[in-house]
């Protein structure tokens, strides 16, 4: 990819009539940087050069489109590829320990998660980070937009990452969310206790296909597993917490009450309504949809508002 960004620039440039000095100039860089860039060579191109050498040479965003690609390739390998994979999922599946996946982050909270990275190298790498993860999120309002299935371990909504106001704009957005029809988001309670995925992360990608790949994540980790046996594990692992979980509509009723702030006093669904709806979901079969998670509980029993 920066190969290729490299070719759309040389081409833009040449029909421009400008030289590598003359753009240098325009986007406040010297000429071997962009010797550089053209050739794919040293440093790949910051947001922020990717922005002004759209705009000198009149190239209508497509640099700055590309820019997340090039992006992409300073990733490890199993990185890279697992997000190659995600950009063609027809199905992800995912459960998310500590916070909001990426795919329903607002800006906000993603500056405020990514901004927690140790190693990150100033506030122009965060923008750059920020600004592919909100690029990311396009494809769910494309036409081969992927079902979307998510579970929220109960710390991902009591956790205010960013601080409450950044945290209420973020519980409103997968209220959002899970009024689109290809999205589904249920939460696990705390009182589930321990379980199969309590190391950190865990999505299952389903693709055009029919292959089908796992992707484990910690704070410092990431494991892409492709083999079908080890994949179809995982799948069992996430059907079960599927399972464990609240019914979306119950769901939903408890990132609003931690939206309203007063989360503590939710009431949660009795154990044998747990038990219930749990065996209810786990006779579904693992491609049908959980819209509702089956009947609903009696109404002195749901979460309060």
């Amino acid at each position: 990819m920066a190969a290729l960004f490299g070719a759309r620039v040389r081409r833009l440039r040449t029909a421009a009539g400008l030289t590598q000095a003359e753009l240098g100039d325009r986007t406040h860089v010297v000429s071997t940087r962009i010797t550089q860039i053209e050739r794919a060579s040293g440093a790949k191109p910051t947001l922020e050069l990717a922005r002004a050498l759209d705009a000198a040479l009149g190239a209508d965003n497509l640099l700055v489109e590309l820019w997340p690609y090039v992006y992409r390739e300073a990733f490890p390998d199993w990185s890279r590829k697992f997000m190659e994979y995600a950009e063609r999922a027809v199905v992800i599946r995912q459960y998310a320990a500590h916070v909001v996946p990426g795919l329903l982050q607002t800006e906000e909270y993603a500056r405020a998660v990514l901004g927690l990275d140790a190693l990150l190298d100033g506030e122009e790498q965060l923008e750059e980070r920020v600004s592919a993860r909100m690029a990311r999120q396009e494809r769910l309002g494309s036409p081969d937009r992927p079902e979307l299935c998510v579970i929220l371990d109960e710390a991902v909504l009591r956790r205010p990452i960013g601080g409450h106001a950044v945290m209420r704009k973020q519980l409103a957005r997968l209220l959002g969310a899970a009024e689109v029809r290809h999205i589904t988001v249920q939460v696990l309670p705390f009182d589930q206790g321990g379980h199969e995925a309590m190391g950190g992360s865990l999505t299952i990608l389903f693709l055009p296909d029919g292959s089908e790949v796992a992707y484990t994540e910690g704070s410092d980790y990431g494991r892409l597993i492709e083999e079908p046996i080890n994949v179809s594990r995982y799948k069992v692992i996430y059907d079960r917490l599927r399972a464990a979980a609240l019914p979306p509509v119950m769901s939903l009723d408890m990132v609003r009450s931690a939206m309203e702030g007063n989360y503590r006093g939710a009431n949660l669904p009795s154990r044998s309504d747990r038990r219930r709806l749990a065996q209810e979901q786990l006779q579904q079969s693992s491609g049908g949809r959980l819209r509702g998670g089956g009947r609903r509980v009696p109404r002195g029993r749901r979460p309060g508002p």
